[in-house]
């Protein structure tokens, strides 16, 4: 099983996926082609992609049961104790603005969703 998804690439990238695979939503194609075709249209989607992304998952003989490729993506495959995981960047705030504190004690008080539900409106 494979499955392809492109966002923002041209319109015949996707023509020519259809050759193969299934576009069962806009960018998002799915099929069982032979590793050698695989291989082979993952070429073709790095070279024809333009400026846009793609995401490339099969399955295959490992723990997972599967593996994925990424292209143009900010999110990259990591090796983590024999798991393939994705690797999130950091959120980088814009200039001028201060980063949000991951250690912020919580708010104390009601909500304001609370107290509209307990004392009405």
């Amino acid at each position: 099983m494979t499955v392809i998804v492109l966002t923002n690439c041209p319109t015949g990238l996707r023509g020519f996926l259809t050759r193969w695979l299934l576009e069962i939503s806009p960018g998002v194609f799915l099929g069982s082609p032979s590793a050698r075709v695989r291989d082979l249209l993952w070429d073709e989607i790095r070279t024809y992609s333009g400026q846009g992304r793609a995401l490339l998952a099969h399955t295959t003989d490992n723990e997972q049961g599967f593996t994925f490729r990424t292209h143009s993506h900010t999110w990259h495959p990591t090796n983590h104790e024999g798991l393939t995981l994705l690797h999130r960047p950091t959120h980088h705030t814009p200039a001028g603005e201060t980063p949000p504190s991951p250690h912020e004690p919580p708010r104390t008080g009601w909500s304001k969703a609370a107290k509209r539900r307990r004392f009405g409106k």
